[in-house]
């Protein structure tokens, strides 16, 4: 697993051109350490979303670096041609709603990304029954989504989320729809399968339930990051 995490340097984007020119991100620096959950808050419209748009190889930034795990991904333009195969093997998504499949049972929702990147189906089920168990629903690997409450389908996205084993998880809202017990239970769920994997995972969230949990915070404010220390809350 990758050494680097997560680096982003002077990192910026700009919607329209000329006076219509609208500056998202100006010169974000922002690092995650292989193993570490860091939070990324800030007021709607602060550049959140366009940040992890970015990261995610969703939206193309306008300058700077960004370095995932092992490979510089962009650098004043993409590095890489395959950006479908990037967010297939090297980044985990983790949204406030599971958007589980809900004609495959968990096992085959969870096993689909490594199928789809070449793993034999399988060594991918056999992997993806290992991650559930991990999360405690191994005992529903054979239920439909339908089937599973809130928190368990939380829990399965997460081992989807994992099940390429990437060296990033980008996070949006994870506990936005949990009560406090399933939202701090989502936390330390994050928190162990990092230090497990080795994954740098960032957390965007609103959700002041879950802030005291983080050790490091990044506020984003038009367009810019400012790193603070958390409470870092036992777990």
């Amino acid at each position: 697993m990758s050494e680097l995490g997560i680096r982003i340097e002077g990192l910026s984007k700009r919607y329209g051109e000329g006076d219509a020119a609208v500056d998202a991100l100006k010169d974000v620096n922002m690092s995650v350490a292989p193993g570490e959950v860091v939070g990324l808050i800030g007021p709607s419209g602060s550049g959140k979303s366009t940040l992890l748009k970015c990261l995610g190889a969703v939206i193309k930034p306008t300058a700077g670096r960004m370095t995932l795990g092992n490979t510089t991904i962009y650098d004043n333009g993409w590095t890489l041609s395959d950006l479908r195969a990037l967010r297939r093997d090297s980044i985990g998504f983790v949204f406030q709603a599971p958007y589980l499949i809900p004609f495959l049972d968990v096992t085959d929702n969870v096993a689909l990304l490594p199928m789809l990147a070449g793993l034999p189906n399988a060594k991918a089920r056999v992997r993806a029954r290992e991650l559930l168990a991990a999360l405690d629903v191994g005992h529903r690997a054979k239920a439909e989504p339908s089937q599973l409450s809130g928190g368990e389908q939380q829990r399965v996205a997460i081992a989807r989320a994992l099940a390429n084993q990437p060296p990033v998880i980008l996070a949006d809202e994870p506990t936005a729809p949990l009560d406090s017990e399933r939202a701090l239970g989502v936390m330390r769920i994050l928190n162990q399968m990092a230090q497990q994997y080795r994954t740098a995972i960032i957390v965007v969230t609103h959700d002041e339930k879950i802030i005291p949990t983080f050790k490091r915070i990044y506020h984003i404010r038009d367009g810019r990051t400012f790193e603070e220390a958390g409470q870092g809350l036992s777990l």
